[in-house]
């Protein structure tokens, strides 16, 4: 999956999901600067501040373009709340 084709816009992404997905993905800070080429004070920053992903948009989108790539999926609110899953085929890849 690509951002391109999140069913929600990148905007709609907050720090919590991004910090879910490096757990998930077992990433530290350090990994997801080196995946997204993004600073690592870059992302502490953008993920000290509890809220929706701040920041330029083109920072945001290596960011999320990392983590989806490395099988990340992006759960939309939707009344049920945000969240991330690692994908199936991802998850398999570890097996």
């Amino acid at each position: 999956m690509s951002i391109e084709n999140l069913s929600f816009p990148v905007r709609g992404i907050t720090t919590r999901q991004v910090k879910a997905a490096r757990a998930l993905l077992g990433w530290s800070q350090t990994d997801l600067a080196i995946h997204s080429k993004v600073s690592e004070p870059t992302i502490a920053r953008l993920e000290a501040v509890d809220g929706p992903l701040r920041g330029r948009a083109e920072t945001s989108s290596k960011i999320l373009k990392a983590l989806v790539e490395a099988g990340i999926e992006f759960i939309p609110e939707n009344g049920g709340g945000a969240g991330v899953r690692l994908a199936l085929s991802s998850a398999l890849k570890e097996l």
